[in-house]
């Protein structure tokens, strides 16, 4: 499962901070759940009561016992009205306390001997109460979007979400990752829905009453988390890799764009394949777009559902595939995940480490090293707080299972994955992968297992890698220092380790006489250790850690001339990164300046995009950063970058820009004709607005609005209000920039204030829905405040509407 919700809870910390204080971690061990009866295959009968938000199904489960005897069986089944159990079409007692279902089989079974258990139930996921994973406060399980077709900006839509332990919300099993069980469901639903669940669909069947049933198979076992169903109007986008199918289920609007969203999902498919050395075992690929989905994506076998975020139009894609490392992600949990199953919540790492890394690792084929890097770069500082590194990796203590659903399990897990590849080397590094997916396909693995097939192919003991990454915590935070001793030419690095507990790794360090470096590869294996090292010149750069890999905060005391030197030689992304970043700081100088003039035009588009950002333009001798920015606005193969100039231009405030923003404004890319709407605001204001104001189209609009809605915030446009009210959130709490944000906060004033029911009513809806999603993070009690500011602000107006906006607000806080 990708979680997307990482920035606002950094921004939002004062909230979560109050909601993660609220008890000590557990002491108790959190071990795997004990098998006592094996599932072996699931058969489901269900359909929809739409009004009620229930649905009423019939659940023929097969088990077995796992070694000993069995004479009774605990499923989980939450929040559900029991209507019948039978075995053979004879009652069964049982005993049912709304969360576990305990039946007495009325027989005794031994270890091969195979029953099934007919049970008659309704799910009323509305009725359940648990916390649910990462962004989920309620996990129902079952989710009805618009079911009652009353709110016209949504489709009606029905879709599950199983992980962690919510499939038990809508039908009866022993829901835990350690099980694994084929399955089939028959769906009933309205002609006018299709649907999509695991496996395939076997047949349709046209019913009296204006329904159909829907049969779909899976013969293949997965865990009962991995359950799904997907139901609403949706367009099917047909694509196939090899002879198997892979489908897009798309909203109408948005199939024109499905195969630039996910259309590189063969391809994936075919180099996951070739890397891991096991085939794709699956018998389809089908992604779906859920409304108002509670994380980011989910990897539910063949039929992955993903949060409305994926949805993007030619216009923001010509810029970049924004979902294309949440699509890679899900599709490699295909291998680590589905085929192999973390068999506890304790050892989620090895399902979310490696769908993390197969980010990495699709950027790196796809796209270059650079892009990986980058990639990797973002993942980290995802990583990095406080709060993480008391964390391990492996975790057998926690509050929840869903605390695992972290920068650790998720960011620190990849990181640990790409020094294990460098450390043992590539070949080994896939050969480790195909063992442990083969040693353990369609069932369940754990770090030691992985451990185990990493040694077997390598020949190399491991413990020591996994005991320190694995099952420990933090990461080396490293200082790092360099001496020269001219007379007997020498250079000593002398690092240190500042963190509490002590780490052992290789180290590479490259010395640069000239241009090109002498590698010294070192082994670190106390607090504090040097190396010294003989050279001819004196070095232009002593280059420690020069491959990359290690995970660690590192203080290096280097000159300026050495990050220009590491600048102009280094050969790596983060070479690059680090030294634009620090001579930035040291623009007042000629030489620094010079570089951050080249790094405009560096290989990377990443890197001139973070030069154009760190130049100072404001100096008197800018000229000629200035004439490289306005080339690169308009000239740039990556729009992103054009966009990026675009701003920086935008600070000057000149009008001589002017034609070079309207004519950006014909751009195919998003980014580029936001960036010159903004800037072009700043010089012709009424040239900006007739273009803004001119946008009829809601998809355009909708690509378009984080340039739209500063614009309309600032000309405070009325007609616009509605569209402001409705997009606030995510300038307020889902960006660190602090200038969107203060603009955010203006527009919020502007509605707060405003006699403009619709835009109000826009507004509560907004904030009850993220108080709502985010509850576990005190995003509930923070909503509850913005609505009474709300409130006193309607209090102070006068105009014949005042009671009937206070109540818009009232109503909104009662949802809360």
């Amino acid at each position: 499962m990708k979680i997307r919700i990482l920035l606002f809870v950094a921004v939002f910390s004062v909230f979560m901070t109050e909601a993660q204080e609220k008890t000590e971690i557990n002491s108790s061990y959190r071990a795997e759940k004990e098998k006592i009866s094996d599932l072996v295959h699931t058969k489901l009968k269900v359909d929809f009561d739409y009004s009620k938000r229930q649905m009423h199904g019939e659940a023929w489960i097969t088990l077995e016992p796992h070694f000993y005897n069995v004479s009774e069986l605990e499923l989980d089944a939450k929040a559900m009205l029991i209507h019948k159990v039978t075995r053979k079409g004879k009652d069964l007692k049982y005993e049912y306390d709304g969360n576990k279902l305990k039946i007495n089989l009325a027989n005794v079974y031994g270890k091969g001997e195979q029953y099934t258990i007919y049970i008659k139930y309704t799910a009323r996921p509305e009725e359940v109460k648990q916390e649910g994973s990462a962004a989920i406060t309620d996990a129902k399980g079952l989710y009805f979007i618009d079911p009652d077709e009353t709110d016209p900006k949504k489709p009606t839509q029905i879709w599950t979400q199983g992980e962690t332990e919510s499939s038990s919300c809508w039908f009866p099993t022993i829901d835990s990752p350690n099980q694994k069980t084929s399955q089939e469901i028959y769906i009933t639903v309205p002609n006018k829905y299709v649907t999509l669940s695991n496996g395939l669909m076997k047949s349709q069947t046209e019913n009296s009453d204006g329904t159909r049933t829907d049969y779909w198979k899976f013969d293949q076992k997965h865990a009962p988390y991995l359950f799904f169903m997907g139901i609403g109007k949706y367009s099917i986008v047909k694509d196939k890799w090899k002879d198997i199918a892979v489908d897009y289920y798309v909203e109408k609007e948005y199939e024109p764009y499905a195969k630039g969203i996910f259309g590189l999902t063969p391809e994936m498919i075919q180099f996951f394949s070739d890397y891991t050395g096991v085939e794709y075992v699956w018998p389809k690929y089908a992604q779906i777009v859920g409304r108002d989905y509670v994380s980011g994506a989910m990897e539910n076998t063949t039929a992955v559902i993903h949060g409305e975020m994926a949805y993007q139009t030619s216009s923001q894609l010509v810029d970049e595939n924004t979902w294309e490392s949440t699509i890679a992600h899900e599709l490699f949990h295909h291998w680590f995940g589905d085929l192999v199953t973390a068999e506890s919540w304790s050892n989620l790492t090895v399902n979310e480490s490696f769908a993390n890394y197969s980010e990495y690792l699709w950027m790196e084929y796809k796209y270059g090293k650079d892009a990986a890097d980058d990639h990797r770069y973002d993942e980290i500082q995802g990583y990095i707080s406080p709060e993480n590194e008391l964390k391990d990796l492996v975790r057998f203590h926690y509050n929840s299972r869903e605390d695992m659903f972290d920068g650790v399990s998720y960011n620190k897990g990849g990181a640990i994955l790409h020094m294990l590849r460098n450390y043992i080397g590539d070949a080994a590094f896939k050969e480790g992968i195909k063992t442990y997916l083969n040693d353990n396909k369609f069932g369940t693995g754990e770090a030691h297992q992985l451990r185990l097939a990493f040694e077997k192919v390598s020949g190399k003991d491991l413990n020591l890698f996994f005991n320190q990454w694995y099952f420990s915590n933090g990461h080396p935070k490293l200082d790092i220092k360099y001496t020269y001793s001219e007379a007997a030419n020498l250079v000593t690095v002398q690092i240190k380790q500042t963190q509490e507990n002590s780490f052992e790794f290789p180290f590479a360090i490259d010395v640069y006489e000239g241009a090109k470096p002498k590698r010294y590869n070192v082994w670190v294996d106390e607090k504090e250790k040097s190396f010294t090292f003989k050279y001819t010149n004196k070095p232009k750069l002593v280059n420690a850690g020069a491959n990359r890999t290690l995970l660690a905060e590192i203080t290096d005391n280097k000159t300026t001339e050495n990050y220009i030197h590491l600048y102009t030689y280094g050969d790596k992304y983060e070479d690059r990164r680090e030294a634009i970043e620090t001579l930035a700081d040291n623009q007042n100088e000629d030489a620094p300046y010079k570089v951050m003039i080249k790094a405009m035009n560096d290989k990377y588009y990443g890197l001139r995009i973070l030069a154009i950002d760190k130049i100072d333009i404001s100096k008197a001798n800018s000229k000629e950063a200035i004439g490289i920015i306005e080339k690169l606005a308009s000239t740039d193969k990556k729009t992103l970058v054009q966009a990026k100039a675009i701003s920086k231009l935008e600070l000057l405030e000149d009008k001589k820009y002017t034609v070079l923003y309207k004519k950006a404004l014909e751009s195919k890319s998003s980014s580029v004709k936001g960036s010159a709407l903004k800037a072009l605001y700043k010089v012709d204001k009424e040239a900006a607005l007739t273009f803004a104001n001119a946008i009829e189209d809601d998809t355009e609009r909708e690509s378009l609005k984080d340039a739209l809605i500063p614009v309309y915030i600032l000309d405070k446009t009325e007609a616009q209000m509605p569209f402001v009210a409705d997009n606030l959130i995510a300038g307020m709490f889902f960006t660190e920039d602090k200038s969107k944000q203060n603009t955010y906060k203006e527009g919020f004033q502007w509605v707060a204030s405003s006699s403009n029911e619709e835009a109000t009513q826009n507004l509560v809806d907004s904030f009850v829905q993220m108080g709502n999603r985010y509850k576990q993070y005190g995003a509930d009690k923070m909503a509850i405040q913005v609505l009474q500011q709300v409130i006193a602000a309607k209090n102070e107006l006068n105009t014949p509407n005042k009671e009937v906006l206070i109540k818009i607000v009232q109503d909104g806080l009662v949802k809360l």
